[in-house]
């Protein structure tokens, strides 16, 4: 069956939110299955913050230099989080990791985009990491978030050829363009159709109950 009401987003961010806004933007058709209840991020005065602002939707900001340790800003923000009440919970260029409370609270549905075809050039640098190897494709990926680095469960995966001339800012934006389209098509299918983590495979669909 489908849902009955639009699922929940809370949208965490550390930047421009450009991905955010690719979410927002995709939320305004009621086709589409979700909504975004809260946007979060980790600093204050980014864009990411204000383009929540512009489309109504409730912020917060925990600092992690707020708290006495980083295992008390995790459990503050699961707190916060999860008093919107989330279906899903989207890190969208969040460049914090996530630690047991939070994924304890949430954990199995928490997505997060990396800027390669995982499980290669994991980290930071992933673009430029592919550059360097001389590899012909990279791309992107969408996974559920574990305890480990870029290793969760993948959802989706898109490709971006490598040209012979790419420096790692041109091929890091045409990854990016690639993430947003990935990031909106599949939350769009989990929130529609459901979806269910079996080891490292995940299904779309809602299991019978």
């Amino acid at each position: 069956m489908p849902p009955t009401s639009p699922a929940r987003l809370v949208v965490l961010v550390s930047g421009a939110g450009t991905n955010l806004q690719a979410l927002l933007d995709a939320c305004a058709d009621p086709a589409y299955g979700a909504r975004v209840v809260a946007v979060g991020a980790d600093r204050d005065d980014i864009e990411g913050l204000e383009r929540a602002e512009r489309a109504g939707v409730p912020t917060f900001v925990k600092k992690v230099g707020q708290f006495s340790s980083r295992d008390h800003w995790d459990r503050a923000l699961a707190d916060t989080v999860a008093g919107f009440d989330p279906d899903l919970v989207v890190l969208a260029g969040f460049m914090k990791l996530v630690g047991e409370e939070f994924l304890g609270r949430f954990g199995g549905s928490v997505v997060n985009t990396h800027p390669a075809l995982s499980p290669s050039f994991p980290g930071m640098h992933g673009p430029g990491d592919a550059l360097e190897y001389g590899v012909k494709v990279t791309g992107c990926t969408l996974f559920v978030v574990d305890a480990g680095v870029d290793t969760g469960p993948i959802l989706a995966q898109s490709v971006v050829a490598v040209e012979d001339d790419d420096t790692v800012e041109a091929l890091h934006e045409r990854i990016k363009v690639a993430e947003r389209a990935m990031l909106v098509d599949t939350v769009g299918r989990m929130a529609r159709e459901g979806f269910v983590v079996d080891g490292r495979r995940v299904r779309f669909g809602r299991t019978s109950s």
